[in-house]
């Protein structure tokens, strides 16, 4: 049995999603939240989630911040973003956040099944719209109005940020950015930190769920 909760402060829309979910016998709706607040405090409850479908726009904590805090607690629920909302700017967030797929609200039952079983299988699942925009995104760049936060990283704090992302040892980045490996030491030191975090897994996590690599 697949548990799925739905986030979406609108409860006929939230009833539609559960109907075409609950059509399959070996899916499951665990419960439904009407904003982010409240899927998190549900989820600490009731954990044993395998599938979320979030909406965006929703009152107290919105469905990308919700994601983001999942992704961090509950690393094993795979989060599907289902909104009307479609824009490169809210598209972009939801894949920083952590979201692993994104569909508009007016899929079929059909869809949404495919979608689930392809986030549970490790895919991306995505409406065929949403997918030509994030290709987009992945051509251009990070849309208009998106504010990247870069913590204060200086210049060679990124670049070495950066072949860290590339898992390149202390050693390596020394050697290609012409300095000791003390020297990349004592950067790492600061950009730890600078993200507040504990370890090169951390760091780098972070920094590509905020954009900053």
């Amino acid at each position: 049995m697949i548990n799925i909760a739905i986030a979406e402060d609108n409860r006929r829309i939230s009833e539609m999603l559960r109907n075409k979910i609950e059509l399959y016998q070996d899916f499951k709706v665990a419960f439904v939240a009407e904003n982010g607040s409240e899927l998190l405090k549900r989820l600490h409850k009731e954990h044993a989630v395998h599938v979320i479908i979030m909406d965006v726009n929703m009152p107290v904590m919105d469905g990308i911040e919700a994601t983001r805090q999942v992704s961090q607690r509950w690393p094993g629920i795979k989060v599907i973003i289902c909104s009307v909302l479609d824009d490169e700017e809210n598209i972009f967030e939801a894949i920083l956040a952590g979201a692993c797929g994104y569909l508009v609200k007016d899929e079929s039952h059909q869809a949404i099944r495919e979608a689930i079983d392809e986030a549970l299988a490790g895919g991306a699942p995505m409406s065929p719209a949403i997918a030509r925009k994030a290709l987009s995104l992945i051509r251009n760049g990070k849309p208009r109005g998106v504010q990247v936060e870069d913590f204060g990283l200086t210049k060679r704090e990124l670049e070495i940020l950066e072949h860290l992302s590339k898992g390149l040892s202390y050693d390596q980045i020394a050697d290609n950015l012409f300095i000791s490996s003390g020297t990349v030491r004592k950067h790492i030191e600061n950009i730890y930190r600078k993200l507040q975090v504990n370890n090169k897994v951390e760091a780098v996590q972070k920094a590509v769920q905020r954009g900053i690599v």
